[in-house]
């Protein structure tokens, strides 16, 4: 029973995620849907806490100055709605909650920098999910492809009937009566 769970759980576990710690300087691409429109929302902060790293429901909780109070939004590694997690920057700490920023302000709540190569932790690609966008762009290109053409035939036939038209109003016009 333990294992067909574990199964269910892992299909819907995205297969790639960016190794995000404590401390790090975050960029995390959100989907928004607002009725009918989707659009991605950036937010950018601190990670403040990481829960849970290697199972399905391991999280982050970022943390951001805004308008100047603190603003804190935790998110799901493997939701389908965070899109890109983006390491900024790297910083230098020895616990995995950082609670005691929240309580710090200005030069105080900096931290150290750390060195890390931020091409290589970045890099994840989800290879399933690329070929799905993939497909989409194709039949998104598709289906516009198929209302230009048939919006190109409707302009021709209104062309065709405006011509007609012109055609019977110069005849009526040049006949002598």
């Amino acid at each position: 029973m333990n294992s067909v769970l574990k199964d269910v759980a892992d299909s819907y576990k995205k297969h790639a995620v960016v190794d995000v710690r404590s401390g790090d300087t975050v960029k995390v691409h959100q989907k928004i849907k607002e009725g009918n429109k989707e659009r991605v929302q950036v937010f950018e902060g601190m990670v403040i806490k990481t829960s849970s790293k290697g199972s399905q429901t391991a999280s982050i909780t970022v943390r951001r100055i805004a308008g100047g109070h603190g603003v804190e939004k935790s998110y799901f590694l493997h939701s389908p709605l965070v899109t890109k997690v983006e390491v900024m920057k790297r910083g230098k700490v020895r616990r995995n909650y950082l609670t005691y920023m929240r309580d710090l302000k200005g030069k105080k709540a900096r931290l150290t920098g750390k060195e890390f190569d931020k091409n290589a932790v970045n890099d994840v690609r989800d290879l399933e999910a690329e070929k799905a966008e993939a497909e989409l762009k194709v039949a998104a290109e598709a289906e516009h492809a198929e209302l230009e053409a048939l919006k190109a035939k409707e302009q021709a036939e209104l062309e065709a009937k405006q011509q007609a038209v012109e055609d019977a109003h110069k005849s009526s016009e040049v006949s002598p009566v």
